[in-house]
């Protein structure tokens, strides 16, 4: 039902909406970029893409400016980190999160907003604005903001849980879901064990590695967007995902619930940037701008179903999701909530290293294998050289 009125006022904001791309009383002309095109890389899920009657929020945009979209997705900061670092792909807008943010400022992976072509910026809450990952706002502008909690089917689970120990729960087995990203699942077993989320204490993330090991024999699977089809026929029955996606979820499954650990949760800000590699950087700017247009940022709260930074937003009879406790909980000053910040580099190996170890086998013998096919390729290469010697020999006396 939720779902349902989402796309009745998107469809009725759609049909009332006659701004121009630019709220301003003297528009620029942006016409000699009609034609031109640009790359846009964002999460799954995470636009209004004309499903349902909403808006197509590219398509849109191509309507006004005849400026075309490219669009593809990523599931993990981490992913899209690696793609843009590896520079096989030039994009002009990625939208990552807060931490992964101040990570490509400091590589010089992305590069400075000329904010005068983003009037539209004014939509956006001063409370979200210099954040510790960009505190001079000049890299970033604020697109959805969001918060971690754990799913649970209702049928499978009993009683109304609130602590982080379910994902832990050995009557669960085979039934639970975990993150497949480091960063967000590490944080589930910080939050078990009592441990900063940004330590850079090396024992401290092996304490949580030791969790997760624990955890592993009970994981069904670990997931990004799979989430969604897991949770919503009943696959699986409990997974820590984002807050906004689980209202998507809970209107293809009405025995889904939600909650927040009384341990605490990540808190994030994802916002949308310009790659220092950009190819048509004042068309990404005004990109930006139409997405943070009232009409346009509604659009997408709406569709999307995360917590907006936009008052334009916020301010609208149409916003249907305003008094959405999931999204604005009343007692968001008691929740524990803790943003991620971006780990120095010798953090970031002790977090991978545990991470592939993780994912390898789970438990001591990870080295071990390691080692082994280590061990492996070097006695072939000896093999193919001893082999190469006396074929060289053999060809010699001949």
């Amino acid at each position: 039902m939720k779902k349902i009125l989402c796309i009745i006022a998107s469809v009725l904001v759609c049909a009332y909406s006659v701004l121009p791309a630019f709220a301003v009383d003297k528009p620029k002309d942006y016409s000699h970029l009609k034609g031109t095109e640009i790359n846009v890389y964002n999460w799954g899920e995470y636009i209004s893409d004309g499903a349902e009657g909403s808006m197509d929020v590219n398509e849109e945009f191509y309507k006004e400016t005849g400026i075309r979209v490219n669009y593809t997705t990523f599931d993990s900061n981490e992913n899209m980190y690696n793609k843009l670092k590896g520079g096989g792909a030039n994009y002009d807008i990625v939208i990552p999160s807060d931490y992964m943010i101040a990570r490509l400022i400091e590589e010089g992976l992305v590069q400075k907003i000329d904010f005068s072509n983003i009037p539209n910026y004014s939509n956006i809450m001063d409370q979200y604005k210099n954040l510790y990952f960009d505190p001079t706002n000049e890299y970033s502008v604020p697109y959805n903001v969001g918060l971690v909690g754990i799913i649970y089917n209702t049928k499978v689970v009993e009683g109304e849980p609130d602590s982080i120990d379910l994902l832990w729960d050995e009557r669960y087995a085979g039934k639970i879901l975990n993150f497949n990203n480091p960063r967000d699942a590490f944080a589930l077993a910080q939050w078990k064990a009592g441990i900063d989320l940004n330590t850079t204490d090396p024992d401290e993330w092996n304490t949580a590695f030791e969790l997760l090991k624990q955890q592993k024999p009970l994981v069904q699977s670990y997931v990004m967007d799979e989430v969604f089809n897991k949770m919503e026929s009943e696959e699986a029955a409990i997974a820590p995902y984002y807050a906004g996606d689980f209202l998507i979820m809970n209107e293809n499954n009405e025995n889904l619930a939600f909650f927040y650990p009384k341990e605490g949760t990540n808190i994030f800000v994802d916002s949308i940037c310009i790659p220092s590699s950009s190819q048509n950087k004042e068309a990404a700017e005004l990109y930006i701008n139409f997405l943070i247009r009232g009409d346009v940022a509604l659009q997408n709260a709406e569709y999307i179903c995360y917590a907006t930074p936009n008052k334009a937003v916020l301010e609208s009879e149409d916003y249907s999701l305003k008094d959405e406790e999931i999204l604005y909980p009343e007692n968001m000053d008691e929740l524990v909530t803790e943003y991620f910040h971006n780990l120095d580099p010798q953090t970031q190996l002790v977090m991978t290293t545990l991470w592939d170890s993780l994912k390898i086998d789970g438990n001591e013998n990870a080295s071990i294998y390691i080692g082994l096919i280590s061990f492996v390729a070097i006695v072939f290469i000896v093999v193919i050289v001893v082999a190469v010697r006396k074929k060289r020999r053999a060809s010699y006396y001949d």
